[in-house]
């Protein structure tokens, strides 16, 4: 039996990578860890650029404990000083005390990731308040892309290149030739993917909180979103049944207040970082999390502390899947290869598909049968759509042993429910509906999270 037909957008193969790494890292690092500020003025002189022990595979240390796969470095900030030495200004490490004038702090972050197995991504913001091009349109563009050049072409192999839209509310006027930036990254990376308010390969979630809309679709019309325009947020936060272009909402936040490192603050508890968790890839993103390096250039071991608790809390929840063991059957099945017991075998790449005729009227179902000497307690249900095929499901609701104990609007590569209070009955059923295309549905796990102490 072949497969259902896909339904309009679709993700590319390096989107499909991205969304299943389901947590990545930022690591916010420039002028403003030296300043004690979160936006620099462009006035600040190198020589504060002054880290005394900085050691980029400490980093992969912290990333590795977060259990990512892809780490983020701010190349450059609003204050425009570059952590590379960059021909095209003075104003970056190469004027800068460390080593002498003579490092490259991409250099070592690049390759301290490639080495450690970890993919490195790139942030270089639009904004410059330093530069004395910006303002004057075609100057600067040509600037800006002069420095992509030299990102994409002298580091190797880049996932992720990050274009903030932020931009103070009296700065300078200056137009970005986004479309020519996005084509040449695509013409000098061609596996990255391309973040930016508006893709378009991955959006900003139109918050810094780490939460995504309870309604989020994978899908947006690009055309009605403006890159650093106001009023965006609620539009990119749940996305667009009706969109036309595939482009999947990246939350970031930070594991501290600040985005850069602040002596006065620490890392957010783990109780709010699993919040966080549930609220961003349970709810159909990728979890972007800062850690700051402090003014030595190393990342606070009591942050990678708290990012191996938060690891290993995901890992003790998600590790057991307590649906194992189960049989399962649905309103219908479309045939052999697609069948109920195929949300059961643990692979993002197989899922049950119904008959095309099933659910017209009153939706889609399936549900699980535990083994009555195994039905330990569980409040965690998870839900995954094989979006490889296109994002589907509008509506849902889970039952168990005929009681509903949670509902919701979209589902996308895995939607996480934490009930109110652990339940242990022997069936769960989870009804849907999907008027896009039938539902394609490649998991329902049953989890225990015994660090709950609130409901979603």
């Amino acid at each position: 039996m072949p497969a259902p037909l896909p339904v309009l957008p679709i993700p590319s193969a390096a989107q499909l990578a991205w969304q299943r790494r389901e947590v990545i890292m930022f690591f916010h690092f420039g002028m403003n860890t030296f300043t004690d500020s979160e936006w620099g003025t462009g006035a600040e002189h190198p020589s504060l650029f002054a880290p005394s022990a900085l050691n980029a595979t400490q980093w992969m240390d912290a990333a590795e404990a977060a259990g990512a796969s892809l780490a983020i470095l701010v190349a450059k900030h609003h204050d425009g000083f570059c952590l590379w030495p960059s021909a095209y200004t003075a104003h970056s490490v190469r004027a800068s005390p460390w080593h002498g004038g003579a490092s490259d702090l991409v250099r070592e972050f690049t390759d301290a990731a490639h080495a450690r197995g970890i993919d490195p991504g790139l942030y270089l913001s639009p904004w410059d308040r330093h530069d004395e091009l910006y303002g004057r349109e075609v100057e600067y563009n040509e600037y800006y892309l002069a420095q992509l050049h030299e990102l994409l072409t002298g580091y190797g192999k880049v996932s992720e290149i990050w274009f903030d839209g932020a931009k103070g509310k009296n700065a300078t006027n200056m137009t970005y030739h986004f479309q020519e930036w996005f084509q040449t990254v695509r013409q000098l990376q061609g596996a990255i993917n391309i973040f930016s308010e508006a893709g378009p390969d991955v959006r900003w979630v139109g918050d810094e909180k780490g939460f995504a809309g309870s309604t989020c679709w994978s899908t947006v019309n690009r055309s009605s979103i403006t890159i650093g325009a106001e009023g965006i947020e609620k539009y990119i936060n749940t996305g667009d049944p009706r969109g036309t272009d595939w482009v999947p909402p990246e939350c970031d936040v930070s594991i501290r207040t600040g985005w850069f490192w602040h002596r006065n603050e620490t890392a957010k508890p783990l109780s709010q970082l699993l919040r966080i968790y549930y609220n961003s890839v349970g709810r159909n993103c990728v979890l972007l999390l800062n850690a700051p390096p402090n003014t030595t250039g190393l990342v606070e071991d009591a942050d990678i502390a708290r990012l191996r608790e938060f690891r290993a809390a995901v890992t003790r929840i998600f590790g057991t899947d307590l649906a194992k063991g189960s049989t399962a059957k649905a309103s219908s099945e479309r045939g052999a290869g697609f069948e109920a017991h195929k949300v059961l075998d643990g692979s993002d790449d197989t899922y049950w598909a119904p008959t095309a005729e099933d659910g017209r009227r009153n939706g889609y179902w399936i549900e699980l049968r535990r083994p009555a000497a195994s039905a330990r307690p569980f409040n965690v249900v998870r839900i995954q759509e094989h979006v490889a095929l296109g994002q589907r499901v509008e509506r849902h609701e889970v039952f168990v042993d005929g009681v509903a104990v949670a509902s919701g609007t979209t589902v996308g590569h895995k939607r996480l429910h934490r009930l109110a209070r652990p339940v242990a009955g022997r069936t769960v059923k989870v009804w849907l509906a999907a008027r896009r295309g039938v539902p394609l549905v490649s998991a329902v796990g049953l989890h225990l999270d015994p660090y709950a102490t609130d409901v979603m």
